[in-house]
């Protein structure tokens, strides 16, 4: 009894610590959009691929059929994530430098702290219980007031409305059940998800009535929104080697930004969307397992993020502009190989297409969710029968989007408006088996 209190203790403790570490950090622009490429050291070293091969208890956040085939386990870890986002613009037009002058504008901020935490429990041989908390991606820019020639006099910025930027926290609380009969196991997850939100220097907007509501436009500080959906998934062992998985989640439906409803469409509303993955995981020999999974994000499915940014509807309305995001595909790629009974090695690539086309590059300077390929690698030491430090390292290249500047005050042919983003990502987790 006094084992288990114990343990009860550690894992709460340890979840209240990330958990208030979360709501303080800050994620930056994620690899998939603005969705996270895995969720713990072992999934991030495979480029989030692994639907049909659960290592550890963050499986919940892929997949929550995984969690009746891992172990009694307590997993805490952080994410140094660290991008790199930047915009040039050439030739005369209104976005900073503005007027005639040509140049690139960085944004600042550059690494980010993003935790989570796991906890799986078997109830018996056939079923099992687990809870995981963790950043399931966001958005963050913040330009500095640069010089604007084209702004009003005594206005400065990237949209003459001084320092410039967004960000966007998501910490989801998953509470997964799996259970599995013969060769099929099965799993689901009720989710609940606090989003906070703020933007800065859009201000010129309302000025010039192109905002539904401008009080609630920009400069509000942050505002939260509250909701939830459910995660399921399954795996079927084809045979003892060859595993097929299916995941999906629907939409996190969220309440509304209040401080932001004359800035996003349908009077501040901003979904989660919904996801589904299919994978495959095949033991090539006792050693090394392969992994294939393929994901869809339906960014379609929530308008202000896939409304267009050329809707002649104000900022705040129900067809209002967005930052016009398409669905995102993912297909992903692993290896683990198993060096050791004690070291185990894990390798990935990932490949996404871009969710932003040239019309809409001008308003995503806000939100450059550009990257496409992602190469990953890492480890697993166990250095105790308890006790395992696993380590991944996410390497993301740059990836740069043109097109002419559109902003609502019309289309500028004589401008181009160049998007890049690159990043890195070094994950370190500790995981304590029961």
């Amino acid at each position: 009894m006094k084992g288990k209190q114990m343990r009860i203790t550690a894992m709460l403790a340890a979840t209240t610590a990330v958990f208030a570490c979360g709501l303080l950090a800050v994620p930056a622009q994620a690899t998939e959009g603005y969705f996270m490429p895995g969720y713990s050291a072992p999934q991030k070293a495979l480029a989030g691929t692994g639907i049909a091969n659960p290592e550890d208890a963050m499986t919940l956040a892929l997949n929550p059929a995984g969690l009746v085939s891992v172990s009694e386990e307590l997993e805490v870890g952080v994410s140094l994530f660290s991008p790199w986002r930047k915009y040039t613009a050439t030739g005369p037009g209104f976005v900073a430098p503005g007027g005639m002058t040509s140049g690139t504008v960085e944004s600042r901020n550059n690494y980010f702290l993003v935790p989570g935490v796991a906890y799986s429990h078997p109830i018996d041989a056939n079923s099992s219980w687990g809870i995981a908390m963790y950043g399931n991606g966001g958005m963050n820019t913040d330009y500095p007031a640069a010089a604007n020639a084209s702004c009003p006099s005594g206005y400065s910025g990237v949209f003459c409305g001084g320092k410039t930027g967004v960000n966007l926290n998501q910490m989801f609380i998953s509470a997964g059940y799996a259970f599995k009969f013969g060769s099929l196991s099965l799993g689901v997850a009720p989710t609940f998800v606090l989003q906070m939100f703020s933007a800065n220097g859009l201000g010129l907007f309302g000025m010039y009535g192109l905002s539904s509501d401008p009080a609630n436009l920009s400069d509000n500080g942050i505002s939260y929104s509250y909701g939830g959906g459910i995660k399921a998934g399954a795996i079927w062992s084809v045979t003892p080697n060859l595993r097929l998985a299916v995941s999906g989640s629907t939409p996190m439906w969220m309440t509304k930004f209040s401080k932001y409803k004359g800035l996003f469409a349908g009077g501040g509303a901003f979904d989660i969307p919904a996801t589904v993955t299919a994978g495959v995981a095949f033991d090539a020999t006792p050693d090394v397992t392969l992994m294939v999974d393929y994901k869809h994000i339906f960014y379609g499915g929530v308008e202000s993020v896939s409304n267009p940014m050329t809707n002649p509807d104000f900022f705040g309305s129900d067809d209002g502009p967005g930052f016009g995001w398409h669905d995102v595909d993912v297909i992903s790629a692993g290896v683990a190989w198993k060096l050791t009974t004690e070291f185990t090695l894990r390798a990935g690539y990932a490949h996404n297409n871009n969710p932003i086309d040239a019309d809409d590059v001008t308003i995503n300077i806000m939100a450059p969710g550009v990257v496409t390929d992602h190469f990953s690698a890492g480890f697993s030491h166990k250095l105790t029968e308890h006790s395992t430090i696993d380590f991944a390292a996410l390497y993301v290249p740059e990836h740069s989007v043109s097109g002419i500047e559109v902003t609502p005050f019309g289309a500028n042919p004589n401008r181009t408006i160049s998007l890049s983003m690159s990043q890195m990502d070094f994950t370190i987790g500790y995981r304590y088996q029961f």
